[in-house]
């Protein structure tokens, strides 16, 4: 598979003053690996969001530190802002290219499907991403879902038919549904739905209305028995 190059820099700097730097459109992150120590670096954020866009999260990088020679890692995580949504921290897991590694691919929906088009159905995908397992240099970066073998709402993709490549071995039983779609919801569906609220809500209602008395009966007991 194809590397794509990214710099990034050595980081010295922690703890508030971070937050300065990455409004400077700096991103914190660190790099990590079997037997080797972690190291603290800085990454430009627009040039990190320009790799993500071309190869997503599951590709491999050649990352150079400080200009010098670069190294083979993956992005093991990636942190968001809950509010924004922006970037604030990434981890690469650096990798031997001799020696299997186990992460997640995401599923890219392709195509068509004639059920959603011309059945007016709804396409439900019941995963986004696998676990793989392989070598470093047969990562794909994601795994293709050809949505228009979904013709009729009977029709299933499942874990095998997936298209993925003999060197790759997915974490994923072959009978587990990926993708479907389900028939447009009716008036009359929509309609039972409706009374399926009132008739729950009624029912709450009466609940408690019965729980009152009751628990004013006890009341009354626990205020006698102080009497006495």
């Amino acid at each position: 598979m194809e590397k794509i190059d990214l710099k990034a820099k050595i980081r010295d700097v922690f703890g508030k003053k971070v937050n300065k730097m990455r409004k400077s459109g700096l991103i914190p992150a660190v790099v990590y690996g079997k037997g080797i120590k972690s190291i603290s670096l800085w990454v430009n954020a627009a040039d990190f969001k320009k790799l993500l866009k071309k190869s997503g999260e599951s590709t491999m990088i050649n990352l150079e530190i400080d200009k010098k020679a670069g190294c083979n890692v993956i992005i093991y995580e990636i942190q968001r802002d809950p509010v924004s949504g922006s970037i604030i921290h990434a981890d690469f897991f650096q990798v031997r290219m001799d020696e299997k590694i186990e992460t997640e691919v995401e599923l890219e929906f392709i195509g068509e499907s004639p059920a959603v088009r011309d059945l007016g159905g709804v396409l439900v995908r019941n995963i986004d991403e696998i676990g793989v397992k392989c070598f470093p240099g047969d990562l794909p970066s994601h795994i293709d879902v050809d949505i228009s073998v979904l013709k009729t709402f009977d029709d299933r993709i499942c874990g095998k038919d997936l298209k993925i490549s003999d060197k790759v071995e997915i974490d994923l039983d072959p009978e587990t549904v990926v993708a479907l779609v389900a028939p447009p919801r009716s008036e009359e569906d929509l309609g039972k739905l409706d009374e399926k609220v009132e008739e729950d809500v009624s029912k709450v209602e009466g609940v408690i209305k019965e729980d009152t008395p009751a628990e004013e009966g006890e009341g009354k007991a626990e205020d006698k028995k102080e009497k006495e």
